[in-house]
Protein backbone atom coordinates (compact mmCIF):
# COMPACT_ATOMS: atom_id res chain seq x y z
CA UNK A 1 0.00 0.00 0.00
CA UNK A 2 1.25 3.49 -0.79
CA UNK A 3 0.43 6.67 1.15
CA UNK A 4 1.32 10.21 0.04
CA UNK A 5 1.81 12.76 2.81
CA UNK A 6 2.45 16.50 2.84
CA UNK A 7 6.05 16.97 3.99
CA UNK A 8 5.41 20.24 5.81
CA UNK A 9 2.65 18.71 7.93
CA UNK A 10 5.03 15.91 8.94
CA UNK A 11 8.07 18.09 9.63
CA UNK A 12 6.10 20.55 11.76
CA UNK A 13 5.83 17.89 14.46
CA UNK A 14 9.56 17.92 15.17
CA UNK A 15 11.10 20.99 13.56
CA UNK A 16 8.56 23.81 13.87
CA UNK A 17 9.88 27.16 15.02
CA UNK A 18 8.27 28.42 18.20
CA UNK A 19 5.63 31.12 17.99
CA UNK A 20 1.87 31.65 18.00
CA UNK A 21 1.69 29.83 14.65
CA UNK A 22 4.43 27.20 14.39
CA UNK A 23 6.10 27.12 10.98
CA UNK A 24 9.18 25.80 9.21
CA UNK A 25 10.12 29.22 7.89
CA UNK A 26 11.98 29.38 4.60
CA UNK A 27 14.14 26.32 5.26
CA UNK A 28 14.45 24.18 2.08
CA UNK A 29 12.39 20.99 2.32
CA UNK A 30 10.72 18.38 0.09
CA UNK A 31 7.09 18.61 -0.97
CA UNK A 32 5.89 15.11 -0.10
CA UNK A 33 6.80 11.86 1.56
CA UNK A 34 5.62 8.58 0.07
CA UNK A 35 5.33 5.67 2.47
CA UNK A 36 5.12 2.16 1.05
CA UNK A 37 3.74 -0.05 3.80
CA UNK A 38 2.25 -3.41 4.70
CA UNK A 39 0.77 -4.11 8.15
CA UNK A 40 3.23 -5.70 10.54
CA UNK A 41 6.28 -5.12 8.33
CA UNK A 42 8.91 -2.38 7.97
CA UNK A 43 7.83 0.42 5.66
CA UNK A 44 9.87 2.38 3.13
CA UNK A 45 9.91 6.16 2.74
CA UNK A 46 10.62 8.16 -0.42
CA UNK A 47 11.28 11.92 -0.57
CA UNK A 48 9.45 13.71 -3.40
CA UNK A 49 9.70 17.19 -4.91
CA UNK A 50 7.38 18.48 -7.65
CA UNK A 51 7.49 21.53 -9.92
CA UNK A 52 5.88 22.63 -13.16
CA UNK A 53 6.38 25.14 -15.97
CA UNK A 54 4.97 26.23 -19.32
CA UNK A 55 8.25 26.73 -21.17
CA UNK A 56 8.30 25.42 -24.73
CA UNK A 57 11.93 24.58 -25.37
CA UNK A 58 13.27 24.83 -28.90
CA UNK A 59 16.54 23.82 -30.56
CA UNK A 60 17.88 27.27 -29.66
CA UNK A 61 17.10 26.88 -25.96
CA UNK A 62 20.33 26.35 -24.07
CA UNK A 63 20.41 23.70 -21.37
CA UNK A 64 21.16 26.38 -18.79
CA UNK A 65 17.92 28.11 -19.80
CA UNK A 66 15.66 25.07 -19.55
CA UNK A 67 13.13 25.68 -16.78
CA UNK A 68 12.80 21.94 -16.16
CA UNK A 69 16.53 21.55 -15.50
CA UNK A 70 16.55 24.52 -13.12
CA UNK A 71 13.55 23.10 -11.26
CA UNK A 72 15.17 19.68 -10.93
CA UNK A 73 18.32 21.32 -9.54
CA UNK A 74 16.30 23.25 -6.96
CA UNK A 75 14.34 20.09 -6.18
CA UNK A 76 17.59 18.27 -5.50
CA UNK A 77 18.59 20.95 -3.00
CA UNK A 78 15.27 20.65 -1.19
CA UNK A 79 15.31 16.84 -1.14
CA UNK A 80 18.86 16.78 0.20
CA UNK A 81 17.73 18.65 3.30
CA UNK A 82 15.92 15.55 4.60
CA UNK A 83 17.61 12.39 5.84
CA UNK A 84 16.60 9.26 7.71
CA UNK A 85 19.19 8.10 10.27
CA UNK A 86 22.19 9.30 8.25
CA UNK A 87 23.23 11.23 5.16
CA UNK A 88 22.42 9.95 1.67
CA UNK A 89 20.42 6.81 2.51
CA UNK A 90 16.89 8.05 1.75
CA UNK A 91 15.50 7.43 -1.77
CA UNK A 92 14.28 10.50 -3.67
CA UNK A 93 12.05 11.24 -6.64
CA UNK A 94 12.38 14.68 -8.27
CA UNK A 95 9.88 15.79 -10.91
CA UNK A 96 9.44 18.77 -13.20
CA UNK A 97 6.33 18.76 -15.40
CA UNK A 98 6.19 20.78 -18.62
CA UNK A 99 2.60 21.80 -19.42
CA UNK A 100 2.76 22.57 -23.11
CA UNK A 101 -0.92 23.09 -24.03
CA UNK A 102 -1.43 21.61 -27.52
CA UNK A 103 1.99 19.96 -27.37
CA UNK A 104 0.95 17.82 -24.43
CA UNK A 105 2.55 17.18 -21.06
CA UNK A 106 6.13 16.09 -20.46
CA UNK A 107 7.28 14.84 -17.05
CA UNK A 108 11.01 15.02 -16.36
CA UNK A 109 12.04 12.86 -13.42
CA UNK A 110 15.20 12.01 -11.51
CA UNK A 111 15.42 9.17 -9.02
CA UNK A 112 18.06 8.58 -6.37
CA UNK A 113 18.28 5.10 -4.78
CA UNK A 114 18.39 4.37 -1.07
CA UNK A 115 16.88 2.20 1.64
CA UNK A 116 14.70 4.63 3.58
CA UNK A 117 13.49 1.83 5.85
CA UNK A 118 11.43 2.34 9.00
CA UNK A 119 11.16 -0.39 11.66
CA UNK A 120 8.00 -2.46 12.00
CA UNK A 121 5.51 -1.47 14.71
CA UNK A 122 3.59 -3.48 17.29
CA UNK A 123 -0.16 -3.63 16.69
CA UNK A 124 -0.92 -2.36 20.19
CA UNK A 125 0.75 -0.42 22.98
CA UNK A 126 2.95 2.66 23.17
CA UNK A 127 4.86 1.84 20.02
CA UNK A 128 1.76 1.48 17.83
CA UNK A 129 0.17 4.15 15.68
CA UNK A 130 -2.82 4.16 18.04
CA UNK A 131 -0.69 5.77 20.78
CA UNK A 132 -0.70 9.55 21.18
CA UNK A 133 2.68 10.92 20.13
CA UNK A 134 5.02 12.56 22.60
CA UNK A 135 6.95 15.67 21.56
CA UNK A 136 10.30 15.32 19.82
CA UNK A 137 12.72 18.12 18.92
CA UNK A 138 15.48 16.82 16.64
CA UNK A 139 18.26 19.27 15.85
CA UNK A 140 18.22 21.12 12.51
CA UNK A 141 21.33 23.30 12.68
CA UNK A 142 24.44 21.24 11.98
CA UNK A 143 22.47 18.00 12.18
CA UNK A 144 23.78 16.33 9.02
CA UNK A 145 27.32 14.94 8.80
CA UNK A 146 28.51 14.66 5.20
CA UNK A 147 31.63 12.47 4.73
CA UNK A 148 34.38 13.91 2.56
CA UNK A 149 37.07 11.63 1.12
CA UNK A 150 40.43 12.28 2.71
CA UNK A 151 39.17 15.20 4.76
CA UNK A 152 37.19 15.91 7.89
CA UNK A 153 33.47 15.38 7.52
CA UNK A 154 31.42 18.40 6.56
CA UNK A 155 28.53 19.58 8.76
CA UNK A 156 25.35 21.04 7.25
CA UNK A 157 21.85 21.95 8.35
CA UNK A 158 19.00 19.59 7.60
CA UNK A 159 15.91 17.72 8.73
CA UNK A 160 17.61 14.61 10.09
CA UNK A 161 15.53 11.95 11.84
CA UNK A 162 17.97 10.26 14.26
CA UNK A 163 18.12 6.48 14.12
CA UNK A 164 16.69 6.20 17.66
CA UNK A 165 13.63 8.20 16.52
CA UNK A 166 12.76 6.17 13.42
CA UNK A 167 9.98 4.34 15.28
CA UNK A 168 8.49 7.67 16.37
CA UNK A 169 8.72 8.95 12.79
CA UNK A 170 6.85 5.88 11.53
CA UNK A 171 4.08 6.54 14.05
CA UNK A 172 4.04 10.17 12.94
CA UNK A 173 3.56 9.20 9.28
CA UNK A 174 0.71 6.82 10.10
CA UNK A 175 -1.12 9.24 12.40
CA UNK A 176 -0.70 12.26 10.14
CA UNK A 177 -1.89 10.12 7.23
CA UNK A 178 -4.98 9.20 9.25
CA UNK A 179 -5.64 12.89 9.88
CA UNK A 180 -5.36 13.55 6.15
CA UNK A 181 -7.83 10.79 5.32
CA UNK A 182 -10.36 12.20 7.77
CA UNK A 183 -9.86 15.73 6.45
CA UNK A 184 -10.44 14.48 2.89
CA UNK A 185 -13.78 13.09 4.06
CA UNK A 186 -14.75 16.38 5.74
CA UNK A 187 -14.24 15.35 9.35
CA UNK A 188 -13.87 18.05 12.00
CA UNK A 189 -12.87 17.63 15.62
CA UNK A 190 -12.10 13.94 15.02
CA UNK A 191 -8.91 15.03 13.21
CA UNK A 192 -7.40 16.66 16.32
CA UNK A 193 -6.63 13.34 18.05
CA UNK A 194 -3.98 12.54 15.45
CA UNK A 195 -2.08 15.83 15.45
CA UNK A 196 0.48 17.31 17.80
CA UNK A 197 0.15 20.88 19.04
CA UNK A 198 2.70 22.02 16.45
CA UNK A 199 0.68 20.37 13.69
CA UNK A 200 -2.53 22.17 14.65
CA UNK A 201 -4.17 20.02 17.33
CA UNK A 202 -5.86 23.01 18.98
CA UNK A 203 -7.18 24.32 15.66
CA UNK A 204 -8.95 21.08 14.81
CA UNK A 205 -10.46 20.78 18.28
CA UNK A 206 -12.77 23.66 17.38
CA UNK A 207 -16.16 22.76 15.97
CA UNK A 208 -16.65 23.61 12.28
CA UNK A 209 -19.90 24.38 10.48
CA UNK A 210 -21.17 24.07 6.94
CA UNK A 211 -20.58 27.31 5.06
CA UNK A 212 -17.35 28.07 6.92
CA UNK A 213 -15.56 24.78 6.31
CA UNK A 214 -16.01 21.31 4.83
CA UNK A 215 -18.04 19.01 7.07
CA UNK A 216 -18.76 15.28 6.90
CA UNK A 217 -22.43 15.48 5.93
CA UNK A 218 -22.82 13.26 2.85
CA UNK A 219 -23.27 9.52 2.37
CA UNK A 220 -23.37 7.73 -0.98
CA UNK A 221 -23.19 4.17 -2.21
CA UNK A 222 -20.91 3.97 -5.23
CA UNK A 223 -20.67 0.43 -6.52
CA UNK A 224 -20.80 -2.04 -3.62
CA UNK A 225 -19.21 0.37 -1.12
CA UNK A 226 -20.88 2.96 1.10
CA UNK A 227 -18.81 6.14 1.35
CA UNK A 228 -19.15 8.99 3.81
CA UNK A 229 -17.66 12.42 3.19
CA UNK A 230 -18.36 15.95 2.12
CA UNK A 231 -19.74 17.46 -1.06
CA UNK A 232 -19.38 20.84 -2.69
CA UNK A 233 -21.49 22.38 -5.44
CA UNK A 234 -19.95 24.77 -7.96
CA UNK A 235 -20.86 26.25 -11.33
CA UNK A 236 -18.95 25.19 -14.46
CA UNK A 237 -19.98 27.03 -17.63
CA UNK A 238 -23.33 27.87 -16.00
CA UNK A 239 -23.91 24.21 -15.15
CA UNK A 240 -24.04 23.19 -11.50
CA UNK A 241 -21.66 20.36 -10.65
CA UNK A 242 -21.43 18.36 -7.43
CA UNK A 243 -18.04 17.19 -6.16
CA UNK A 244 -17.99 14.47 -3.50
CA UNK A 245 -14.89 13.41 -1.57
CA UNK A 246 -15.06 10.67 1.02
CA UNK A 247 -13.89 7.29 2.22
CA UNK A 248 -15.39 3.88 2.87
CA UNK A 249 -17.69 4.14 5.87
CA UNK A 250 -16.21 1.18 7.76
CA UNK A 251 -12.70 2.63 7.41
CA UNK A 252 -13.89 6.09 8.40
CA UNK A 253 -15.49 4.68 11.57
CA UNK A 254 -12.21 3.02 12.58
CA UNK A 255 -10.28 6.28 12.26
CA UNK A 256 -12.91 8.24 14.17
CA UNK A 257 -12.42 5.76 17.03
CA UNK A 258 -8.63 6.27 16.97
CA UNK A 259 -7.89 2.78 15.65
CA UNK A 260 -5.14 3.48 13.12
CA UNK A 261 -3.62 0.00 13.18
CA UNK A 262 -7.01 -1.65 12.69
CA UNK A 263 -7.72 0.82 9.87
CA UNK A 264 -4.44 -0.06 8.14
CA UNK A 265 -5.07 -3.77 8.44
CA UNK A 266 -8.59 -3.46 7.05
CA UNK A 267 -7.59 -1.01 4.31
CA UNK A 268 -4.84 -3.39 3.19
CA UNK A 269 -7.28 -6.31 2.97
CA UNK A 270 -9.78 -4.24 0.96
CA UNK A 271 -7.25 -2.61 -1.38
CA UNK A 272 -8.13 -4.77 -4.41
CA UNK A 273 -11.90 -4.67 -3.96
CA UNK A 274 -12.54 -1.18 -5.30
CA UNK A 275 -13.55 -0.57 -8.93
CA UNK A 276 -10.84 0.15 -11.46
CA UNK A 277 -13.23 2.15 -13.66
CA UNK A 278 -13.11 5.94 -13.98
CA UNK A 279 -16.90 6.41 -14.04
CA UNK A 280 -19.80 5.11 -11.96
CA UNK A 281 -23.60 4.86 -12.38
CA UNK A 282 -25.37 8.10 -11.40
CA UNK A 283 -21.99 9.87 -11.40
CA UNK A 284 -19.56 11.20 -13.97
CA UNK A 285 -15.78 10.98 -13.50
CA UNK A 286 -14.79 8.97 -10.42
CA UNK A 287 -11.38 8.25 -8.88
CA UNK A 288 -11.10 5.34 -6.45
CA UNK A 289 -8.11 5.19 -4.08
CA UNK A 290 -6.62 1.95 -2.79
CA UNK A 291 -6.89 3.32 0.77
CA UNK A 292 -10.67 3.41 0.49
CA UNK A 293 -11.07 7.00 -0.70
CA UNK A 294 -13.18 8.29 -3.55
CA UNK A 295 -13.54 11.53 -5.49
CA UNK A 296 -16.64 11.77 -7.68
CA UNK A 297 -18.21 14.43 -9.91
CA UNK A 298 -21.65 14.69 -11.45
CA UNK A 299 -23.90 17.26 -13.09
CA UNK A 300 -26.82 18.11 -10.85
CA UNK A 301 -30.27 17.24 -12.24
CA UNK A 302 -32.20 20.34 -13.26
CA UNK A 303 -34.76 19.98 -10.44
CA UNK A 304 -31.92 19.88 -7.89
CA UNK A 305 -30.30 22.87 -9.55
CA UNK A 306 -33.48 24.93 -9.30
CA UNK A 307 -33.86 24.14 -5.59
CA UNK A 308 -30.46 25.65 -4.73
Amino acid sequence: MVSTLDAEAILLAGFARSGPRPSLGARPRPDFFIEAWRPGEPSRVFVVTVNGNHQKATKRTAKDDRSAFKQLARGSERAEHFHLAEWNTTPCLLMSTELLALDGITVNALQAPGEGLLPGRPATGRGSADAVLSERNPAYAGAVKVPVDGHRERIQDGFLIPRKELGWYGQLLARTGAAGQLAFAGAGTEIAQYLTDKQGHKHYKQQTFAGSSSVRDARHQIGPTVYVGTDQVFRLNRIRVEAFSGMAEELYDLLVKGQVEAYRNRAYKLRDTYPASTTAPLWGPVSFGAEGTVMALRVLPKKDEESL
